[in-house]
């Protein structure tokens, strides 16, 4: 087996945990979102410590964090994608998977855009094409439920932000995850011991529940280095179609399990989402061809002179 094709499973295996783990967030319907967010960031945090311990790099971690800038760097990190957490489990507990599942299908059209922004990158036509349409849905979906789809654009928007914030990060994925963590875990601590001086914790109380709020940390934990794996031997193409594994096992999960209220306005909305995502697949599959042959081509050329 290749390593192109170990990196595509360990992609597929980090979509397919991501993709259905609205389930295991349903289970805990009566457990208040941002407590499982707390348990969720904890634990996540005691597992990549022991990952980092066993490949002897706890040494990176302090590292990661001992400037002021790049504190402040991982701290904004962090708040983004506790935000991200936050809404999704929310999403999930308020029966709005659906709404979650559209956040993560535009969440690369959003990127796309954030990179145009930020780091002044120039948009071919399919890309504005393929945003157009993404706004144009999103616009759509807006005027026919008579409210803004708020949990697609707040999971869209801060899952890109998160990424255009680790672009300047130096350190490698496993550990500025962990220094995101790091950071998270004293206010996650903290609010668990608040709750539980209250008697309204749910860790402890039964086994059951107190067993998957540990296991939340570990559902956080395995998508991220199975996704980090798969980023160095996979190219982003090929990542990148892949990961729409994510919100079309989200979407399945939310119609056919939850059996969410899925309305003409919504039909429509993800038709248009769908053809933006096909262009700019497209788009983005024939550039990273044409690359690779220039690549090829001025290797052949070298050798032959």
């Amino acid at each position: 087996m290749t390593d192109e094709v170990k990196g595509v499973l360990a992609m597929i295996g980090a979509c397919t945990v991501w993709g259905l783990s609205g389930i295991y967030y349903k289970l805990l319907d009566d457990v208040p979102p941002i407590e499982i967010l707390c348990h969720r960031t904890f634990w996540g945090f005691i597992f990549f410590l022991c990952v980092l311990a066993i490949q002897g790099r706890l040494r990176a971690l302090p590292m990661a964090l001992n400037t002021p800038r790049t504190f402040g760097i991982v701290a904004i990190a962090a708040f983004m994608i506790s935000l991200n957490w936050f809404v999704f489990i929310t999403s999930i507990h308020l029966d709005h998977a659906t709404e979650a599942s559209m956040g993560y299908y535009i969440f690369p059209l959003v990127a796309v855009l954030a990179g145009a922004v930020f780091y002044k990158e120039k948009l071919n036509r399919p890309q504005l094409i393929s945003v157009a349409l993404a706004t144009v849905a999103v616009t759509i979906l807006s005027f026919g439920l008579q409210v803004a789809p708020w949990v697609a654009l707040i999971l869209a928007f801060s899952f890109a932000v998160y990424g255009v914030v680790k672009k300047s990060l130096a350190t490698g994925p496993v550990v500025s995850v962990t220094a995101e963590v790091a950071v998270l875990s004293p206010f996650a601590i903290g609010w668990l011991a608040v709750i539980h001086s209250r008697g309204e914790g749910h860790f402890g109380a039964e086994l059951t529940t107190t067993l998957m709020l540990m296991l939340a940390g570990i559902i956080t934990a395995i998508p991220l280095i199975l996704f980090s794996y798969a980023a160095r031997r996979v190219s982003m193409a090929s990542i990148g179609l892949v990961q729409y594994l994510n919100p079309t096992l989200q979407f399945l999960v939310a119609t056919l399990i939850f059996r969410e209220v899925f309305t003409l306005w919504h039909a429509i909305a993800f038709a248009l989402i769908w053809t933006a995502l096909a262009i700019y697949t497209a788009s983005s599959w024939r550039r990273g061809r044409a690359a690779r042959k220039a690549a090829r081509a001025a290797a052949t050329s070298g050798t032959a002179l």
